[in-house]
C-alpha cells in the first residue's frame, strides 16, 4: 500500500460507517474538515474530498429509495384498505393521513362535488384546526381546486395568498387564512376521465413541491377515486338488492294474496251453492281476513256478529260513504262496506280486527258485501213470495174465520203458522187510507219488518194487517221485549201481560214502520189471541184501536185497548172492567185496604157533588178540612193531573164502574 492510500483509508472507512448507519448530510462534510484540520497532504485530501462527493450520492439515492419504500408500502395499505374495508369514510380518511405523512405537510383534505346544491364541499381533513376551513364550501370553479377540476390536471403553489392563476373569493381566503395555510397543491380524482374531486396536501409556510411529490398525490387520489367509485358500486347493488327484495316481497304478499282470494272465491261460491245464511258468510269472511264481522241491516240492527258501538253516526255514516264511494272504506279502526242492490242498501258489512287491508283482502271484504246482498235478496224473494200464500191465508182468516176454523187451522200448519198458538194482531194505517200508493209502500214495509220472523203480513181493507207470533221479540229479534216475547201469556189473560205486551209491540211496530215507509204509521193492537175466530175478534179490536188513535189525533203511535183507558173499554169486545178498574183506581184500592181509610168513596164524592168541597163534606158527613186531606193523598197517589179533564173522565167511569160491579 503507497503513502496516498495509507493516509486516506481511515477518512474512506469513516465515510462507510456514515453510509451505513444513515448519518445526515452534513456528517460526511466534517470527515474532509477533519482531515485538513489533522494537516493531510493535498492529494489526500482530493482523494476524500471525490470519495465525500461519491459517498454523498451513494447517500442520497439510499434515502430516495427508503422513500419510495415507505411510498410503495403507504399505496400498498391504501390497496390493502380498499379490498378489505366496505367503510368509505374509513378509506378516504386513511388516504388523506397518508398523504399528510408521506408529503410531509400540515394538512391535507380532500373535496367533493355536492351535485344538489351546485358546489364543492370538505369531505375529509386531517392535521386541520380551523373550523371555518373544515365547513367551508366552494363554489364550482373558484380557488385552486376550481382550477384542478376544470382542467383536470395537478396544480401546486408556494404561496396561495399571492398566486393570480385561479379565483379568489373572500369565503375561501377566509378560510385558508383561518388555518394558516401558504403552500397547496391540489391534484384531480379522475375517473373515466370526468373529475369527482381534489385531493389537496397544504403546508403553513411557502414550499415548493417536487415532481415526485407531485405524482405520489395523483397516485393517492386514484386511489381515492377507486374507494368512491367502488362506494357507489356498493350503494348501486345494495339498492338493486334491496329492490330486488322488496320486488320478491311484493310478489309473494301478491301471491298469498292472489290464494287467498281464490280461497276466499270459492269459499263464498261454496256457500252460496249450498244454501248458507248471513251468518255462514260472515263467520267464513272472518276467517279468511283474520278479524270479526258483523251484519247490519238497512236499520243497523245485527243479522250477524256484534253490532258496532260508535260514536257520533256510527257504522251508518261509513256506510253511506262507502255507497258514494262504491268500495269500502275506513271508519275508525274497523272497516265499512255498504250491501247494495242496485240503488238500495240492504245492510251494511263492518270489519273489526283488521287496521290494515291491503287491496285483495279489501277486495275479498267488498265482495263478502256482493254475496251478502245476493242471499239477502234470495231470503227477501223467498219471504215475499212465502208471506204472498200466507198473507191469502189471512185474507180468508179476517174475513170468514168461523166458516171453517179447522181447515183454516190445518192450511196455516201446512204453510209454516200454527193459528193454535198464541198471536198478536197488529193493524196499520197509513196517513191517506185511500192512497193506494202509500198502502202498497206500508205492505212493503211490513214485509220489510217481519223479515226473518214467523210473522206474515197483508193488505185488507183500507190497512195492514200483521200476524205476529207469541215468543218472538219484536218481529223475530230475540230479546227486545218485542210483541211476541210477552204474548204468550194466553189468549188475554185477565193479569193485563198480554195487553202490556200488545201496547209496547203496537209503539215498536208504529216507530219502525213509519221509519221504513218514510211517512206517519198508526198501529193499534188487539189482545193476544189464539184459534181463527179468537184472532178475527182480536183484528177487530185492533182495528177500531187504529181509528181511535186517529180520531184522537195521535196518527204516527201505537196502542192497544187497554193503554186507551176508558176507550178501551169501550172499544175492546172482552170489555175488561175490572182490569180497567184495577188500573185507574188501584193505588187508591191498594191504599184504602191497607189503611182502612176511604180515599175511593171520598173521590167518588167529590165528583158527584160536581167538585164542590163543601157539598162533599155534606155527603161525607165529615169536615171540610178532611176532604182537603183527603184530596191532597188522592194527588199524590195517582198524580198531579188527576183532576184534568181527560183523567178525571177515566176516573169517574172507573168510579161508576166499580160501584156498578159491587166492589
Amino acid at each position: 500500500m503507497n503513502d496516498l492510500d495509507a493516509g486516506s483509508a481511515p477518512a474512506l472507512r469513516r465515510l462507510l460507517d456514515l453510509l451505513a448507519s444513515g448519518a445526515a448530510t452534513e456528517d460526511f462534510a466534517d470527515v474532509l474538515a477533519d482531515a485538513r484540520r489533522q494537516g493531510a497532504p493535498a492529494a489526500v485530501l482530493s482523494e476524500i474530498d471525490d470519495a465525500t462527493w461519491q459517498a454523498l450520492r451513494v447517500h442520497r439515492t439510499m434515502r430516495q429509495h427508503r422513500r419510495r419504500e415507505a411510498e410503495l408500502t403507504a399505496l400498498f395499505d391504501t390497496a390493502g384498505d380498499l379490498a378489505a374495508s366496505r367503510d368509505l369514510d374509513a378509506v378516504l380518511q386513511a388516504i388523506v393521513r397518508r398523504a399528510r405523512m408521506l408529503l410531509g405537510t400540515d394538512t391535507a383534505y380532500l373535496t367533493l362535488p355536492d351535485e344538489a346544491a351546485g358546489d364543492t364541499y370538505m369531505r375529509v381533513t386531517d392535521g386541520s384546526v380551523s373550523v371555518l376551513f373544515q365547513t367551508l364550501r366552494l363554489s364550482l370553479g373558484d380557488g385552486l381546486g376550481g382550477l384542478v377540476a376544470q382542467n383536470a390536471r395537478p396544480y401546486a403553489t408556494p404561496d396561495y395568498r399571492t398566486d393570480e392563476r385561479f379565483h379568489h373569493t373572500g369565503s375561501i381566503d377566509a378560510g385558508v387564512l383561518d388555518e394558516g395555510l401558504v403552500a397547496i397543491i391540489g391534484v384531480p380524482l379522475l375517473l373515466g376521465g370526468r373529475v369527482i374531486g381534489v385531493l389537496f396536501a397544504a403546508d403553513r409556510s411557502p414550499r415548493a413541491f417536487s415532481p415526485d411529490e407531485v405524482a405520489l398525490l395523483c397516485t393517492l387520489a386514484a386511489h381515492a377515486a377507486v374507494a368512491l367509485d367502488t362506494a357507489r358500486s356498493l350503494a348501486d347493488t345494495r339498492a338493486a338488492l334491496a329492490e330486488l327484495n322488496t320486488a320478491n316481497a311484493l310478489i309473494r304478499a301478491h301471491s298469498a294474496a292472489v290464494q287467498r282470494a281464490e280461497q276466499g272465491h270459492d269459499r263464498l261460491t261454496d256457500l252460496v251453492l249450498r244454501g248458507a245464511e248471513v251468518p255462514d258468510v260472515a263467520a267464513a269472511v272472518a276467517a279468511l281476513l283474520g278479524g270479526e264481522i258483523a251484519v247490519l241491516d238497512a236499520e243497523g240492527e245485527p243479522l250477524a256478529g256484534r253490532a258496532a258501538k260508535a260514536g257520533g253516526d256510527g257504522p251508518a255514516g261509513a256506510a253511506a260513504a262507502a255507497r258514494g264511494e262504491g268500495r269500502s272504506v275506513r271508519h275508525g279502526t274497523a272497516w265499512v262496506c255498504a250491501v247494495l242492490a242496485g240503488q238500495e242498501q240492504l245492510g251494511t258489512l263492518v270489519l273489526r280486527g283488521r287496521p290494515d287491508l291491503d287491496d285483495a283482502d279489501r277486495r275479498l271484504f267488498e265482495r263478502a258485501g256482493v254475496v251478502t246482498a245476493l242471499l239477502l235478496l234470495l231470503r227477501r224473494s223467498v219471504a215475499e213470495t212465502e208471506n204472498r200464500v200466507r198473507g191469502e191465508l189471512l185474507a180468508d182468516l179476517l174475513t170468514a174465520p168461523d166458516r171453517d176454523p179447522a181447515g183454516l187451522t190445518a192450511r196455516g200448519r201446512r204453510l209454516g203458522v200454527d193459528l193454535g198458538r198464541p198471536h198478536l194482531v197488529l193493524v196499520a194505517e197509513a196517513g191517506d187510507t185511500r192512497d193506494a200508493g202509500a198502502r202498497s209502500r206500508l205492505a212493503g214495509a211490513a214485509g220489510r219488518y217481519l223479515f226473518g220472523s214467523r210473522g206474515i203480513s197483508a193488505e185488507h181493507g183500507s190497512a195492514v194487517v200483521l200476524l205476529v207470533p207469541g215468543g218472538e221479540g219484536g218481529a223475530g229479534r230475540a230479546g227486545d221485549g218485542g210483541a211476541g216475547g210477552r204474548a204468550a201469556g194466553g189468549t188475554g189473560g185477565d193479569d193485563g201481560s198480554g195487553q202490556d205486551a200488545a201496547q209496547r209491540a203496537a209503539g215498536e211496530a208504529a216507530e219502525r214502520l213509519t221509519r221504513l215507509a218514510g211517512f206517519p204509521v198508526t198501529v193499534g193492537a188487539g189482545r193476544p189471541a189464539a184459534g181463527p175466530v179468537a184472532l178475527a175478534a182480536a183484528y177487530r179490536e185492533g182495528l177500531r184501536c187504529v181509528r181511535a188513535l186517529r180520531v184522537l189525533g195521535r196518527d204516527g203511535e201505537g196502542a192497544s185497548a187497554r193503554a186507551l183507558g176508558f176507550l178501551g173499554v169501550l172499544l175492546g169486545d172482552g170489555h175488561d172492567v175490572a182490569g180497567f178498574v184495577r188500573a185507574t183506581l188501584g193505588p187508591l184500592l191498594a191504599y184504602d185496604a191497607r189503611r182502612g181509610t176511604e180515599l175511593v168513596r171520598t173521590l167518588r164524592a167529590y165528583f158527584d157533588c160536581g167538585g164542590s168541597l163543601t157539598r162533599a163534606k155534606d155527603e161525607l158527613h165529615v169536615h171540610v178540612n178532611t176532604v182537603v186531606q183527603r184530596l191532597d193523598r188522592v194527588e199524590v197517589l195517582l198524580g198531579g193531573d188527576w183532576n184534568a179533564p181527560e183523567r178525571a173522565l177515566e176516573l169517574q167511569l172507573a168510579l161508576r164502574l166499580q160501584l156498578l160491579s159491587g166492589g
